[in-house]
């Protein structure tokens, strides 16, 4: 597998890459402009490097905001337009509930209970339904 790591930087939150596929690990609070810089590191790395998928861990993250939340659905919706899929692990029984009750239901975006079953979400091909839309297809 293909691993390359960005070097962190103060403000930036690191980006690894394993083969196709870029994962992030959200640790604490994440910062406003912190969030901001992440969404467009993504976004040019995405184009830049052609990956399939991005895998977005916030098993470290004890609370999100509408902010945080609207920021996850950014970064899906654009690596969506990048031909990249995104996918939200370790999701706190917490976080979920709080983004319920904000109204936040974060279209586009897949959920996964650990970066495992994100990366094997990743990994099933996307297949064109009889309606027109998108569906997994089975491995």
């Amino acid at each position: 597998m293909n691993e390359e790591f960005s070097r962190p930087v103060a403000g930036h939150v690191p980006v690894l890459r394993l083969g196709d596929i870029l994962l992030v690990t959200l640790q604490g609070d994440l910062y406003d402009s912190a969030a901001q810089q992440l969404q467009q590191d993504l976004s040019e790395t995405i184009a830049g490097s052609r990956v399939k998928g991005v895998v977005i861990d916030i098993s470290g993250v004890e609370v999100v905001d509408s902010f945080l939340g609207r920021v996850l659905a950014e970064i899906a919706a654009q690596a969506e337009l990048l031909a990249a899929r995104t996918v939200v692990a370790g999701m706190r029984p917490a976080v979920a509930i709080t983004l319920v009750e904000l109204g936040l239901t974060l279209p586009g975006l897949r959920t996964a209970l650990t970066t495992e079953a994100a990366m094997e979400l990743l990994a099933q091909p996307i297949v064109p339904s009889r309606s027109g839309g998108l569906h997994r297809g089975s491995p």
